[in-house]
């Protein structure tokens, strides 16, 4: 029974990351060529400010629902 629910989460991870991925690499390649040498790297910084976002989103709501 604990490998259905942790395979379960991990699928519903893997999902999350492959939407973040997916719209950090349309965003970095406004700013980078795709076969550019940087785009991996650019793709991930957009990514991680997506998640550093939706940290500081979901902590802001949490503290706007309290007052």
């Amino acid at each position: 029974m604990e490998k259905v629910a942790s395979g379960c989460s991990e699928k519903a991870m893997s999902l999350i990351l492959r939407v973040f991925f997916i719209l950090a690499g349309s965003i970095a390649a406004l700013f980078v060529a795709r076969d550019s040498l940087n785009f991996d790297i650019m793709q991930m910084f957009v990514a991680i400010l997506f998640v550093i976002g939706l940290v500081l989103a979901g902590s802001l709501w949490s503290l706007w629902r309290q007052t």
